[in-house]
């Protein structure tokens, strides 16, 4: 590894410095959707999933898919949080105190209402629903950024469907006397 001179950073740094600036705000969107709307959780999945990918450089550069290796990194981090057993503990709040700004696009009863059904989702079957429909990847390259079977794929994103639909078909009297079309 060579050093640049003066800077004290090595070549490896400055690559990774261009990817972080050039990919950063897509991996926090798909962090935001496969943390069902959660931008502070998808803040931290993003800096933990960047962190893994600086120790793993290397092998990044030698993949062939480096969209599936990033994608398959955040999912992995989404996971090993999950399983963290001071996040069981933690109280999310719908409205924090004392914020300045409107909510995001998509903000409203019916975003609210997808938001949650995703939020309902164990975390692989949300990231395949997050893969295959919001990121139109297909069965093969969801597998490999989940890292398990097509089948496995298959099988998760029906069963998400399926939860996803009587979450919203639930969700759906709120909607209309919010005003909301279905």
């Amino acid at each position: 590894m060579r050093r640049d001179r003066g800077s004290g950073r090595t070549e490896r740094d400055e690559q990774f410095h261009e990817f972080v600036v050039s990919r950063r705000p897509r991996l926090l969107h798909t962090a935001t959707l496969l943390t069902a709307g959660d931008t502070h959780l998808a803040e931290d999945l993003v800096q933990a999933a960047l962190t893994k990918l600086y120790v793993a450089w290397p092998a990044f550069q030698r993949a062939d898919n480096p969209d599936g290796y990033v994608r398959r990194v955040l999912v992995n981090t989404l996971i090993d949080e999950k399983r963290r057993i001071w996040r069981r503990r933690e109280q999310t709040m719908a409205v924090l105190p004392d914020v300045a700004g409107s909510g995001p696009a998509g903000s409203g009863p019916a975003g609210d209402a997808v938001r949650q059904a995703l939020r309902e989702l164990p975390p692989r079957m949300r990231a395949a629903v997050v893969f295959r429909y919001f990121y139109d990847l297909d069965v093969a390259a969801t597998a490999d950024a989940l890292s398990c079977s097509e089948g496995n794929v298959k099988s998760q994103t029906a069963r998400g469907l399926d939860r996803l639909r009587a979450a919203l078909n639930q969700a759906q009297p709120t909607f209309l006397s919010q005003g909301a079309t279905p």
